[in-house]
């Protein structure tokens, strides 16, 4: 059928253009409002509206999906043994190992920097588990995660199904090959009634005063980002209303996202050279770039810490396998390793103000001596330290502090940063601060302050009275303090129902930090909200699962006022000042204005965008990529296949006072699929 060749024919160029051009800034779903690809139904993605369904009924609607590539030979097609409902569903078959799997592409077809959710029926062959998994690569580096695991079928009747229901799916611009998959045990997999809904909007509390704003003068308020907190715009506005003075990558700065095991084994073998690890910020640019983009000051967390560092650092050759190195070596693999993390950074982002740096976290066990020797395991509890392994005590300490001052961007203050700080370890901290202090190579001291007020504030630990007492110490050291990893979880899986305690609580850990605010540089909390806190079933955040403010948050602020913050956003090599508006989508909307003919060019050949003479998905893809991501693949873009003016100009099929859309993308593939007999009018 006519159809059903044009539909495969699409699905081949837009792999192809995708290999050619890859990037994860191709935006849109591939058809307008109301056009269906046979049983394939796609939407312009609006508020909580289904953006992609699938029942799988045709050939046809194996489009977006593949297997895994590589030596992945999974087979896909459309089996009435695979139906859930419908006459058909999707099989993937002959899976040789238990990452094989069918697999659907996000980037191209769904939008970066959005949160969407995903469904379908799926299950096992033979009823086994399956495991719902996350794949993108930036840089070339590729990072897998687990979004659902252990998915269970129910037997019966030959027909027991697993419903998936609202799973968060997104991917932030400057991540390519992005992928969701099935997984798991060798057997083959169904898949049926596929559905994907793009987030609804929600509105945060645009007329609460500016926690930062209102602190602006005593201390930065921050909080952690990941890149999967990019996509929620709530919760993004949030963070551009109240938290925008100090942004800390939640994990990807750590030693084990940064150190990149594969290009230290290629230089090991090229050059001989054992003492040279390599490093990468791949997998921390989205929340940079984000910085970046907003003139937002970033934490370094963290430099040297006995978890989350891969063990393979700390051995001969590089192999997890053999022994540990010698003090000497190791002494010369950090030297390299915080010279080359400073290094790439600053050559990476020259304009972000890296203020602070974590140089070394958690040394101390809670009586105050050094962590026991070995790799963090389950038969340690996680608590041995390969640093302390390597060196026989916490002599490392020293050497870690002098290669950051020595490394470490102008400006950026060095921190022993710690949990617990206001038990036993408090003496030990406080000596090991005085000592770096003496060799002036320390700026202050980080209180991560994960703090406990349970269900009163008897039972709070530490109580207020032991926690200001610590920060006195800490401050009598002479060196600056702040507050690193802020949250107050109340009792397990109790709702609101100590909300109240919690606002106590939060409001006198705050009625200290203004009591001592020429001495803490900066208060950051742990998140945002609730639910996407690590400790979410204790709700230890000012701002719950529905982005509203909590009884802390009024508790804090009282009846103080403060005007939003004005931001400074980076837009097209120059910079928009814009003052926020509370939602991001005005804020982003101001800055891009970066692809434009300028002067009066008149289309060559409607369509045809990337100037083949031709018209096929290869223009839909450069059209899509050049709205997406301008920088790169706009006009005078820093990619070799960046749109040119002639192509824009052809592209602009519509002719409106609006230029170049989605709409003209949508319309070509109209025209490709028969469904629009020209391009003209």
């Amino acid at each position: 059928m006519k159809g059903k060749h044009i539909n495969q024919l699409i699905a081949g160029v837009m792999g192809a253009a995708m290999a050619l051009t890859a990037t994860a800034a191709a935006v849109h779903a591939v058809a307008p409002a109301g056009v269906q690809l046979t049983n394939t139904k796609v939407s312009a993605a609006a508020e909580g509206k289904v953006v992609y369904e699938c029942g799988f009924e045709s050939e046809d609607d194996l489009a977006h999906w593949s297997n895994r590539g590589g030596d992945d030979k999974t087979v896909l097609a459309i089996s009435k043994d695979a139906a859930k409902s419908g006459d058909s569903g999707l099989s993937a078959t002959e899976r040789g190992d238990t990452w094989h799997g069918p697999a659907f592409r996000m980037d191209g077809f769904l939008k970066p920097d959005t949160q969407y959710y995903f469904s379908c029926s799926v299950r096992g062959e033979w009823y086994t588990n399956t495991t719902l998994s996350f794949q993108f690569s930036v840089d070339g580096e590729t990072s897998y995660s687990n979004l659902k695991q252990n998915i269970q079928a129910t037997s019966g009747g030959g027909n027991g199904w697993a419903e998936i229901k609202n799973i968060p799916i997104s991917y932030s611009e400057g991540m390519e090959g992005v992928y969701v998959y099935f997984e798991g045990g060798q057997e083959s997999i169904f898949i049926d009634d596929v559905k994907i809904t793009e987030a609804p909007h929600v509105d945060i509390e645009k007329d609460l005063p500016s926690l930062s704003e209102l602190y602006k003068d005593k201390f930065k308020v921050g909080t952690a980002l990941t890149p999967d907190d990019l996509s929620s715009q709530p919760f993004m506005d949030l963070v551009q209303k109240h938290f925008g003075e100090s942004i800390t990558v939640g994990n990807q700065m750590k030693p084990d996202y940064v150190l990149n095991k594969t290009a230290t084994l290629k230089y090991f073998e090229e050059t001989g050279d054992d003492e040279t690890p390599q490093i990468s910020f791949a997998q921390a640019k989205p929340v940079l770039n984000y910085a970046r983009k907003y003139g937002i000051p970033v934490r370094v967390h963290t430099l040297v810490w006995y978890s989350q560092t891969p063990e393979w650092f700390f051995k001969e050759d590089y192999d997890e396998k053999k022994d540990y190195v010698s003090p000497e070596k190791m002494t010369k693999r950090m030297e390299n390793y915080i010279k080359s993390y400073f290094e790439t950074l600053t050559a990476l982002y020259p304009d972000i103000n890296f203020y602070a740096c974590d140089v070394v976290n958690e040394a101390f066990q809670n009586d105050g001596s050094p962590r026991k020797p070995g790799h963090p395991s389950q038969s340690n509890q996680y608590e041995a330290s390969d640093w302390v392994a390597v060196y026989g005590d916490n002599s490392f300490i020293d050497y870690a502090f002098k290669f950051a001052r020595q490394y470490a961007p102008k400006g950026c203050k060095l921190y022993y940063n710690d949990f617990n700080e206001y038990m036993d370890k408090k003496k030990a901290i406080c000596e090991l601060a005085e000592r770096l202090k003496k060799a002036g190579n320390i700026d202050g001291i980080g209180m991560q302050s994960h703090l406990d007020v349970r269900q009163s504030m008897d039972a709070a630990f530490p109580s207020l009275g032991m926690y200001e007492l610590a920060l006195k110490d800490f401050i009598a050291t002479g060196l600056d303090v702040q507050v690193t990893e802020l949250d107050v979880t109340v009792q397990e899986n109790s709702g609101d129902k100590y909300f109240d305690v919690q606002s106590t609580y939060y409001k006198g850990l705050f009625d200290i930090y203004e009591k001592y605010a020429d001495k803490i540089s900066a208060v950051v909390f742990w998140g945002v909200t609730d639910t996407k806190s690590w400790r979410n079933t204790q709700n230890p955040l000012i701002f719950d699962k529905n982005f509203m403010a909590k009884p802390a948050f009024k508790a804090i602020v009282g009846d103080r006022t403060a005007a939003d913050p004005v931001r400074t956003t980076i837009a097209d090599g120059g910079k928009v000042t814009t003052t926020t508006t509370t939602t991001t989508t005005s804020v982003t909307t101001s800055a891009q204005t970066t692809t434009s003919v300028g002067e009066e060019i008149k289309a060559t050949k409607l369509g045809d965008a990337n100037n083949d003479s031709q018209i096929d998905m290869g223009d839909v893809v450069i059209i899509m990529q050049a709205l997406a991501n301008p920088n790169k693949y706009g006009i005078g873009g820093t990619d070799e296949h960046a749109i040119t003016k002639q192509g824009w100009a052809n592209a602009d099929i519509a002719g409106t006072s609006k230029g170049v859309t989605n709409d003209d993308a949508l319309a070509i593939q109209e025209y490709l699929l028969g469904k629009r007999t020209s391009l003209e009018g």
